[in-house]
């Protein structure tokens, strides 16, 4: 047991999650403090193949790739396609087993527990809203630090607005209304991604926009 809370992602209750992994779905990710804002998830783009903006993110590793939150795998298989080794680590059992299933290499677990390789790894992704689990940013990039090597770079997806910055306790409704548990998570926009960087020991190299999606690189 670790001190981040047992509930992940979309898990607990109607396991929302799981469900639209296996019918590649839509997940609204909700706030009960602001009803009115809703996050909607489209599923089937985690499970369908890297787009040319994912594989974009592989271009510059010179070593083996950690994808934290790797969900179904897709930047596994990209990966591997390029002859890059590549690990991924997910707390959703359906998740692993359908990167496994897609040739990627994965496992089940907390990013937050030890991970094979700890401190070797030349890239970790954080994409996908990843930077939001565990509800606590700073933490994740920390150890996003341990698990990359002297030097190595944590490539995060940001939220579009700079300015969002929330932790919250969040829940997954999918179409057909089953609801998860309520988990902790964080909306981090790039003005606060270098805030919390800064405290965990990272330096921001480089920030980009492309297809509407926000990226930051990071060095440990």
């Amino acid at each position: 047991m670790t001190m981040h809370a047992p509930v992940s992602f979309g898990a607990g209750g109607g396991e929302p999650y799981a469900r639209a992994l296996r019918s590649d779905g839509r997940l609204r990710l909700t706030d009960p403090d602001r009803p009115d804002v809703v996050t909607t998830m489209d599923v089937s783009r985690w499970s369908a193949a890297a787009d040319r903006v994912d594989r974009s993110l592989l271009d510059d590793a010179d070593g083996p790739v950690i994808d934290i939150g790797c969900g179904p795998g897709r930047m596994l298989v990209a990966a591997r396609n390029r002859g890059i080794p590549a690990l991924g680590v997910d707390v959703s059992a359906e998740a692993v087993a359908i990167a496994q299933r897609s040739g990627g290499t994965a496992i089940q677990g907390s990013v937050f527990d030890a991970v094979p390789d700890e401190g070797h790894w030349d890239t970790a992704l954080v994409i996908d809203g990843n930077i939001g689990i565990g509800g606590d940013p700073a933490a994740l990039l920390e150890r996003c630090g341990e698990i990359v090597r002297t030097g190595g770079r944590v490539i995060v997806e940001t939220n579009p607005d700079p300015l969002a910055d929330r932790v919250y306790t969040a829940r997954v409704v999918d179409t057909d209304g089953h609801e998860s548990a309520g988990f902790p998570w964080a909306e981090v926009g790039l003005d606060a991604l270098h805030r919390h960087a800064a405290d965990a020991g990272l330096v921001a190299r480089q920030s980009w926009t492309v297809a509407g999606r926000s990226f930051c690189e990071l060095l440990a």
